[in-house]
């Protein structure tokens, strides 16, 4: 099978897509894989606005990141956060959408790593070590939450960031 190569323009910026479904980049600092799936998924949220968020998780078994779950553009903030366990952690994305004080309709890119205190010590080591070089797969991020309780990643906290 063949790699797909593609081209998509977002905002006047061209983005070059390059993969295919089975080939993983490994993630030098941890070990972890990132599977093109989480890439690809990403690149429909930021330039088709096919999702409203992305839940990703590390397989530990299989030393990889992977897509848990995708939400539906209609999707609400509630439905992201619902979507997060709570005692486990995971990265997120989601597209945030706000009107600013001139009335003009803008969107964030937000990125989440949730990190619950509740989470096993050796599964939050390992989110800690994996997470900037899975950051760095996902271009177009503009505001990085770290969260430890769905406090830290409340609407009015990415409302505030946005400005």
């Amino acid at each position: 099978m063949g790699c797909n190569v593609g081209n998509l323009c977002r905002g006047g910026r061209s983005v070059l897509l390059t993969g295919c479904s089975s080939h993983l980049q490994a993630n030098a600092a941890s070990g972890m894989a990132v599977h093109d799936d989480c890439k690809l998924r990403f690149l429909d949220l930021k330039a088709k606005r096919t999702f409203r968020f992305i839940v990703f998780k590390i397989e530990e078994k299989q030393k990889q990141v992977i897509v848990e779950k995708l939400g539906e553009p209609a999707d609400s903030y509630e439905d992201f956060t619902a979507s997060l366990p709570a005692d486990e952690c995971r990265y997120a994305v989601y597209d945030f959408d706000y009107v600013t004080e001139d009335n003009c309709q803008k969107s964030r890119i937000v990125f989440v790593a949730w990190s619950p205190d509740t989470a096993r010590v050796r599964s939050k080591m390992i989110y800690a070590s994996s997470k900037d070089r899975f950051k760095r797969e996902l271009d177009g991020i503009q505001i990085e939450l770290q969260a430890t309780d769905p406090t830290e990643m409340g609407l009015d906290v990415i409302r505030s960031r946005s400005n």
